[in-house]
């Protein structure tokens, strides 16, 4: 059934990493004189609109982890299978903020990183993904429960 609760987390999920593919995570800030850039999932924009692809990465996650959000709301069937779609999301965004950690500590060099607001949409989106999980896994007990009445 589509109108179950974690099908509304996982649409919420879903919204929170469309919204942070869109957002800025970052300014980074040079050490010495200079103009400070904006950082995105995708690319690095400086000051004068020069785009460096150095936190590519962090995109490529989110790409690949969308189209499985869609996965799992819309395999509502298998709820075993669900499961093990929303494990590998929960993964996914798990892995997404590793690369952030990675990419802000050792690739932009001398230049300081200011976090923004969307860099914490995907902690939110984590939280919907582990809620989704912990409701399927409580309507396959329930469904289990069911089976051994019977």
């Amino acid at each position: 059934m589509i109108q179950r609760k974690q099908t509304i987390f996982l649409f919420l999920s879903f919204v929170v990493l469309v919204i942070c593919l869109c957002m800025p995570i970052g300014l980074l800030e040079p050490s010495g004189m200079g103009i400070s850039s904006k950082m995105t999932n995708l690319w690095i924009v400086d000051g004068n609109g020069v785009k460096d692809f150095k936190v590519w990465p962090l995109f490529a996650t989110l790409l690949i982890t969308l189209p499985l959000h869609l996965f799992v709301i819309f395999d509502y069937k298998n709820r075993k299978r669900q499961i093990r779609f929303c494990s590998i999301a929960i993964f996914l965004v798990v892995a997404w903020h590793l690369a952030y950690l990675l990419i802000s500590q050792f690739m932009l060099g001398d230049l300081k990183l200011h976090f923004e607001y969307g860099a914490c949409l995907p902690f939110v989106s984590l939280i919907l993904l582990i809620l989704a999980r912990n409701a399927i896994k409580s309507d396959e007990a329930l469904v289990r429960a069911a089976d051994r009445i019977r």
